[in-house]
């Protein structure tokens, strides 16, 4: 395809070459022809060397983490003579546009570098790439397709805790593994008739009222999360990078048990309804730390709905820490409801309009969920998320 410069002169050949022709000047036919076979030799030069490459690239040298300069080097190899051409990649990503890097040669390869500055935390996919040739005088320039090598993640930045705020009062254990409580339950798997000398009290009564005869409750011992770590991912209570905030929380929170050995799962409230269980360091951290890395605010379902599933993983776990930036009434009865049940309970809050350059939100829930005895952590733009998660036999005042 030709340039604009090649246009141009394609056009000024052309136009010589009918001046030339038009009042008889031998002067002008050298320059004239001289100019169209320029563009076609540029033609013909860039269509030998727009062949098929191999395509690498990769970003940085460790794991990008948000807020980090990630160095991406592309590195390209011809099949076959390149000429005089010179040779660049377009890289389209999305959410972070369309890159172009002129490529050096070097031995058979070609390779380029460039740098994306502070990178916000995501899944980026590569939507594009292409390679394209140019000749030396830029008139013609081919465009060959790039195989496509996968998306830029860049993960939360995950702070080391070593206390929980949950874990200050009476009714911490300090980090300990819960042994006193078996991380297991009865659930009810079938039902069946009743036979004579069972207890009353493993009667299903609502299948008794619908079939007209008693029947009762088979139960299977299942196996529970010791720590549920719900992120509420609503998308209707993000405010500035807010919700990046809430990633970071959530993250820390669940590295923190998984550094401890217990077994725990990670919740999104997301329009996916995610969730990943974590037992090691290795694997399963690194499947809920991609999770993490890509989840976007598109959750439409409240949070309270989905700790009114007694099924949940969330509502199933013996110790629950929820991650939101959306406290209504409802979701604050739950989790009341759930503390008075004597079943271990936090919550991180994430002011999100001071995300935005608001002022702190005076949330009248704060208030009644510590009066409650449930543990509170706020965290506002600014705030050292070390502290605020990490810090023993804190206090945070919150005004109605």
């Amino acid at each position: 395809m030709l340039t604009p410069r090649g246009r141009l002169l394609l056009g000024l050949g052309g136009a010589l070459y009918v001046a030339a022709w038009a009042f008889g000047s031998q002067a002008l036919y050298p320059v004239a022809i001289g100019f169209l076979l320029a563009v076609l030799i540029a033609a013909l030069s860039v269509h030998a060397a727009a062949r098929p490459m191999a395509y690498r690239r990769r970003a940085g040298s460790g794991e990008p983490v948000e807020g980090d300069d990630v160095v991406v080097d592309v590195e390209l190899e011809p099949r076959g003579p390149l000429g005089l051409a010179s040779v660049s990649v377009v890289e389209r990503f999305a959410r972070l546009g369309e890159r172009r890097i002129p490529l050096r040669r070097d031995g058979r390869f070609l390779r380029g570098r460039y740098v994306l500055r502070s990178v916000p935390r995501g899944r980026y996919a590569l939507d594009d790439a292409t390679a394209l040739v140019e000749d030396p005088f830029g008139l013609e320039q081919g465009s060959v397709p790039l195989a496509e090598q996968g998306a830029l993640l860049v993960l939360p930045r995950i702070v080391e805790l070593d206390l929980l705020f949950s874990e200050s009062g009476p009714r911490a254990d300090n980090g300990r593994r819960l042994l006193l409580r078996r991380p297991s339950g009865f659930d009810v798997h079938s039902v069946r008739e009743y036979e004579e000398g069972e207890s009353l009290r493993k009667v299903h009564w609502k299948s008794t009222a619908r079939r007209g005869q008693l029947m009762v409750k088979e139960l299977q011992d299942e196996p529970r999360d010791e720590v549920a770590i719900l992120l509420d991912a609503d998308a209707r209570s993000v405010a500035g990078d807010s919700f990046d905030a809430q990633v970071r929380a959530a993250g820390s929170l669940l590295r923190t048990q998984v550094v401890r050995d217990r077994r725990a799962v990670l919740v999104v409230n997301s329009l996916r309804q995610e969730f990943v269980r974590v037992q090691t360091a290795l694997g399963e951290w690194r499947q809920a730390l991609e999770t993490l890395a890509a989840v976007e605010p598109t959750g439409q379902v409240p949070l309270a709905a989905l700790l009114v599933d007694d099924s949940g993983p969330a509502a199933r776990a013996f110790e629950l820490a929820l991650v939101t930036s959306r406290l209504d009434a409802a979701l604050v009865d739950r989790v009341v409801h759930r503390s008075l049940a004597q079943r271990r309970v936090s919550v991180v809050y994430v002011d999100a309009p001071t995300f935005a350059g608001g002022r702190p939100s005076r949330e009248p829930g704060l208030l009644k969920l510590q009066a409650s005895g449930v543990p509170v952590a706020v965290v506002r733009r600014g705030d050292d998320l070390g502290f605020v998660l990490g810090t023993a036999m804190r206090q945070e005042t919150v005004r109605a």
